[in-house]
């Protein structure tokens, strides 16, 4: 009854005769067509074959207003999907978030539409930072939070409250950064005005996290290295050790390690953070150390090309249940080299502990930082200025006794 095309997508009312009601009747919908896919998206109404087949010309009262309100619906998406082609950039994902944003304008459902996102596209690590950012919104904003509702005020008493649950303003920032990410995409597809953007201009800044101590010296390391006793907290130390000489590895990079990463004595793998998210793939070699090789020859898997280094996966997992099994083993392992860390007397030892040990040991030896960047697969140097910048206070003090030493 109602029709419409643009750059290859089409939208029309149908009725929907595959299923009918008890009452015989069938219920009319909005179907929209791209790239030989096709969505049906619900008016509400439902029709008998008899009362859809003279809708479009009908007098009786009652069928003209269920026009009306078909036509109205059909407006609605017709509207989006012109918006959506106009500005080149058409995809279900954008009309459904345009859509759901229309009828409820939260940000909640937004987040929930972004993890939906995720859980289909199998990014599961990011899947899992949006659900924890937004139930720390629900926390302090309940469950349904208007966009309008978000403003700089709003969000200084947001941070005030989950700072005085204990929350770290690392992670505080983290939850805002995701937020960050829901008014840029709803500004894009036009469910809000910039205006109504607190983070645009300059009315809201989300401030860094605070720096931490997170990198080991080398004495500090050789502790570690030379530790013996527990057998199960040297098993632990022997797999921290190699998260920090294979560049700092990721646990996530780490399980899905496999022999057919190995080429000329170097480990050569993609990390699995970036290699959706950036447009040039790098590839991250790491010389395999004679310290390295007695860890594989210790804890690894029988040689396979097809098999994984170490037994974490046993290679029929999905990649959902590879992240769970990620997040398993990085608990334990936390566990145990946290224990380790306090029982030689030199604090938490963690797995994120390795990857900053690897960089900052590399930059007080005098490393090249552009060597540094590459070895933990940043896009930019920027990032690995940045990433060094905040732990080098104990430096910083030291130095600044020094100034002052008289004796």
């Amino acid at each position: 009854m109602f029709h419409y095309s643009k750059d290859r997508v089409t939208v029309a009312t149908v009725l929907d005769t595959r299923r009918a009601k008890d009452n015989n009747t069938y219920p009319v919908k909005i179907r929209v067509g791209f790239n030989r896919i096709q969505r049906y998206y619900p008016t509400g109404k439902n029709l008998t074959t008899e009362e859809w087949e003279k809708l479009s010309s009908t007098r009786n009262r009652t069928l003209v207003d269920t026009r009306e309100e078909i036509e109205a619906s059909f407006g609605l998406i017709r509207g989006y999907v012109k918006a959506l082609t106009d500005s080149g950039d058409f995809s279900f994902e954008g009309l459904n978030l345009r859509l759901r944003g229309a009828a409820t304008g939260t940000i909640n459902v937004a987040m929930a539409a972004r993890i939906e996102q995720m859980r289909k596209e199998e990014r599961y690590g990011n899947m899992q930072v949006i659900q924890c950012a937004l139930n720390s919104f629900e926390r302090f904003g309940g469950s349904n939070i208007p966009f309008s509702a978000i403003t700089p005020v709003w969000l200084r008493k947001y941070e005030q409250h989950e700072r005085d649950r204990g929350l770290r303003q690392t992670t505080i920032s983290i939850h805002l950064r995701q937020l960050r990410t829901i008014f840029s995409n709803a500004k894009r597809l036009g469910i809000i005005k910039a205006s109504a953007d607190p983070f645009a201009d300059g009315r809201f800044t989300i401030r860094n996290g605070e720096g931490r101590k997170l990198a080991l010296s080398l004495q500090q390391i050789k502790l570690l290295a030379t530790y013996s006793g527990n057998a199960t907290m040297e098993k632990y130390r022997d797999y921290w050790m190699f998260l920090y000489l294979c560049n700092g590895i990721n646990i996530a990079d780490l399980i899905r390690l496999k022999y057919s990463n190995i080429h000329n004595g170097e480990i050569c793998y993609i990390r699995q953070k970036t290699r959706r998210t950036t447009k040039t793939v790098k590839e991250i070699r790491a010389v395999i150390t004679q310290q390295m090789q007695d860890i594989i020859d210790k804890w690894g898997n029988k040689y396979s090309p097809d098999a994984y280094i170490f037994p974490i996966l046993s290679g029929k997992e999905t990649e959902a249940e590879k992240d769970q099994r990620c997040t398993a083993f990085n608990t334990l392992m936390n566990i145990y080299t946290k224990k380790l860390g306090r029982q030689l007397g030199i604090g938490d030892v963690t797995t994120y502990t390795a990857r900053h040990s690897f960089a900052t040991v590399l930059k007080r030896s005098g490393a090249n930082i552009a060597y540094i960047s590459e070895s933990l697969g940043h896009s930019n140097l920027s990032i690995t200025e940045n990433y060094l910048a905040s732990f080098e206070r104990e430096e910083r003090e030291k130095n600044a006794i020094l100034l002052t030493n008289f004796d």
